[in-house]
């Protein structure tokens, strides 16, 4: 007579039976495992539930707000608004992706495009430069280099529309670049009023605001690589030059490659060198995607909130873009994070 165990029973291959417990599956393991998790690491999920919830009230709704406004036409004239006791209510409408197709099929959106891409390059490549060839001669032992060190990292202390305006007071037609000029015989230069100097003084504005960072950051490698190697190198006859390019730059590779990308998307979104040192002038020739935006929705009118936020999602997509190519490049180069 067969008792009823309540476990499975299967049949072996002799003929036999053979009794196994109930099978659990992945649906009923995964829950489990997930509360061991929270009451194993519960503080550490504790710790880091104030930062995730901040980042999402400061970043997320903003950007979730952004995306859903560029879908629309608001502006000035149908957003919501107070006027005395009286609140009118939103009247815009969601449009879909016109926006898009009316910023990526004119002149402005491009225009800009160009212009953002060669100061992105022009001034994150003199940066870099800068900043290593400085961070190469304070890495050696010379005189004074704890002063060197703090003049050179002083602009970074400054707060940077300060430094702005007093760059702006540098530039003036009547200022101290002209009065050298002019002392010397030579006539002054419309700095801040012709289009290509005006470009010219900000990308020497904002190199100056950015050598600090690079100098910090590449003295910081350039201190971590051991002198042995650069004694073996020169005791096989290499030259500076060799050991530059075969040691120094291949050792620094990891942290510069990230200073790099930071540099850039710093860079990219520069909005106070430009808006405080000729306001995008003269005749819009210095204005870069970011600074248009601004104007968009707080200069020009009506106000245009929807086609400001279609210029930010832009500017967010291209430089998400970027950063995943240039991590693409680094990790076929072996240089992983």
């Amino acid at each position: 007579m067969a008792v009823d165990t309540g476990q499975p029973v299967t049949e072996a291959a002799g003929g036999g039976t053979t009794a196994r417990g109930p099978r659990r599956g992945h649906d009923e393991r995964t829950p489990g495992r997930m509360r061991r998790a929270l009451s194993k690491h519960w503080y550490a999920w504790t710790m880091i539930a104030p930062v995730v919830i901040v980042i999402g009230v400061i970043i997320g709704y903003p950007l979730a707000r952004g995306v859903y406004l560029s879908m629309t036409n608001a502006d000035e004239r149908n957003v919501e608004r107070t006027i005395g006791a009286r609140t009118l209510e939103a009247t815009y409408e969601f449009v879909g992706f016109d926006n898009y197709v009316e910023v990526l099929t004119g002149d402005a959106f491009w225009g800009r495009m160009g212009w953002t891409i060669l100061w992105t390059v022009s001034c994150v490549t003199l940066t870099f430069a800068i900043g290593l060839a400085l961070a190469n001669m304070l890495n050696r032992k010379v005189r004074a280099r704890a002063l060197y060190r703090v003049l050179l990292i002083l602009p970074w202390g400054v707060p940077a529309f300060v430094s702005i305006f007093a760059w702006r007071l540098l530039f003036n037609d009547d200022g101290v670049f002209n009065g050298v000029l002019t002392g010397g015989g030579v006539e002054g230069v419309t700095w801040l009023e012709d289009p290509t100097w005006a470009k010219i003084a900000v990308i020497a504005v904002n190199v100056w605001l950015g050598v600090p960072f690079m100098l910090v950051a590449t003295l910081g490698a350039l201190q971590s690589i051991p002198g042995e190697l650069y004694e073996a190198a020169e005791m096989d006859g290499a030259g500076p030059w060799q050991r530059f390019t075969n040691i120094t730059l291949p050792s620094i590779r990891t942290v510069s490659s990230t200073v790099i990308l930071l540099s850039t998307i710093w860079t990219f979104n520069m909005f106070p060198v430009i808006f405080l040192l000729t306001q995008g002038g003269p005749y819009g020739s210095s204005e870069i995607l970011v600074t248009e935006a601004f104007n968009l929705a707080f200069v020009r009118s009506p106000r245009d909130f929807a086609g400001s936020a279609t210029w930010g999602v832009l500017i967010l997509l291209i430089l998400m873009i970027f950063a995943v190519f240039y991590r693409r490049s680094l990790r076929k180069q072996g240089e992983v994070w």
